[in-house]
């Protein structure tokens, strides 16, 4: 893979700036990169440098990346096998609502894509006289906002006739497709054997892209055109390997999104298929958040899967997330800014005022930086009186409002159950879905959520069975 120059250095920067948000020594990294000659084998030299960096004497975080490790460094106190049994015909209502949640959650969010705070679009929703938030957002919202997203013409209440494709909503599928076809006992390399038959390259972001990217050379790579040509056009092609090594170091230094939100967004499937178990729930959701991501990514992937899970068996809301927080490293970066803002939630009279609270102390991590995000689910999951109402809290706090749109409608789905998502959420899209995968073909909104709710009929014997 060619890359150029310039976005070698862009990226390896970004690596160097987390390399610091991590607790490592960084002092004259950013300056040596830049008096460094134009040349891949100096840029490359340097960048691997970067896996051996020694961590501050004054770092108070373990954060692993490996399971067991993780594993060890959780709540010693934690359940390992079933917190709450459940009817696994409730659970496929409760999955189904979840998933159909995810939609509505996501579609009302895209508009706003665009790095809002909350206060911006509670501003621009006051000035259009659609303050609270209970619909999806109008298209007169563009002459009240420096910008929107570029699925508007899709997106915007007048405008949708259809689910429109989103990533957000192609990793749940991704999810499913993956415990359909290999069970709970997933690999990296069925991942990325999926993810090169179903994603396009321009429906990936950050990590995903870059992994992908990756995936895709190493495809072209193991092609013998020799044979291919010996043959008369039957060459064999070697399977292909995500070899775990090989993919830590490409992303150690070719990934400076690896502890964004690009895996979280990819945890629901794995929730929705283990209601009552949250740890085989944060396993699965590791297996698939560690293709791509590091520490923070993987935590915030699993702390969601968990916390779905655990939503269909609890009517405490304050004990899912308490729960969820047990399935993560106890002395990481996660565990204390999460934890912190679940103590503000608990404290607040409203959602407004835990937001306010939230955004004053990890404002700074924004849109994708996971921490605020997080901070604002737990708000949604405290104040919302149903799944239209949740989602619309969760979109009204502004940030990655898509992303975390469509987590809140999984776990407010998951933690409602049916008849909790008013049908004016889901009529527009006229029973039609629009993915842009390949080799993906369902286009029945309702189909696609009932296939969603077999989920833990097909996964919950195979996990019971192993213990």
């Amino acid at each position: 893979m060619i890359i150029s120059l310039e976005t070698l250095k862009t990226r390896i920067h970004g690596v160097v700036l987390n390399k610091g948000e991590q607790g490592h020594v960084i002092d004259g990294l950013i300056s040596k990169l830049e008096s460094l000659p134009e040349s891949y084998d100096e840029l490359l030299e340097f960048a691997n440098g970067l896996s051996d960096l020694p961590v501050r004497a004054d770092w108070p975080y373990i954060e692993p990346n490996g399971i067991e490790d993780i594993w060890e460094e959780s709540d010693p106190s934690r359940h390992t096998g079933t917190v709450a049994s459940i009817d696994l015909e409730e659970s496929a209502q409760r999955v189904e609502s979840a998933f159909l949640g995810s939609v509505a959650g996501c579609v009302l969010g895209k508009p706003l894509e665009v790095m809002l705070s909350g206060q911006e679009i509670r501003s621009a929703l006051e000035a259009m006289g659609d303050w609270p938030l209970d619909n999806y957002v109008s298209k007169k919202i563009e002459d009240f906002l420096p910008r929107v997203h570029n699925s508007f013409p899709e997106t915007a209440r007048e405008l949708i006739q259809h689910v429109a494709p989103d990533d957000d909503i192609n990793y749940t599928i991704m999810g499913m497709l993956i415990l359909e076809e290999y069970g709970s006992g997933f690999t990296h390399d069925n991942v990325q054997d999926l993810w090169l038959k179903h994603l396009n390259f321009q429906t990936t972001f950050g990590p995903e892209r870059t992994t992908l990217l990756r995936a895709g050379t190493e495809s072209l790579d193991r092609f013998n055109l020799a044979s291919f040509l010996e043959k008369g056009g039957t060459g064999r092609r070697e399977p292909i390997k995500a070899r775990p090594g090989h993919l830590s170091v490409f992303n150690d230094f070719l990934n400076p999104g690896d502890e964004l939100c690009g895996a979280a967004i990819r945890a629901d499937a794995y929730g929705y298929a283990c209601p009552g178990r949250p740890q085989d729930a944060a396993n699965m959701a590791w297996m698939d958040a560690s293709f791509t991501h590091n520490r923070t990514g993987i935590y915030g992937t699993m702390f969601i899967a968990s916390a779905i899970a655990m939503a269909q068996v609890t009517d405490d809301r304050i004990q899912i997330i308490e729960t969820a927080l047990q399935y993560v490293p106890q002395r990481s970066r996660f565990h204390e800014r999460v934890s912190a803002c679940l103590e503000v939630v608990k404290a607040a009279d409203s959602w407004e005022q835990a937001y306010d609270r939230i955004s004053d102390e990890y404002g700074e991590y924004g849109h994708c930086r996971i921490y605020q995000e997080t901070g604002m689910l737990i708000n949604t999951l405290n104040f919302a009186e149903n799944v239209g109402d949740g989602i619309c809290i969760q979109v009204s706090q502004g940030a990655d409002t898509d992303s975390y749109g469509a987590s809140a409608g999984s776990l407010l789905g998951a933690y409602f159950g049916p008849g909790h998502l008013d049908s004016s959420w889901i009529e527009p899209f006229n029973d039609d879905i629009h993915s842009g995968m390949a080799w993906f073909f369902e286009r029945s909104l309702s189909t696609l959520a009932a296939r969603m709710g077999e989920l833990p009929r097909q996964i919950m014997p195979e996990l019971l069975e192993k213990n």
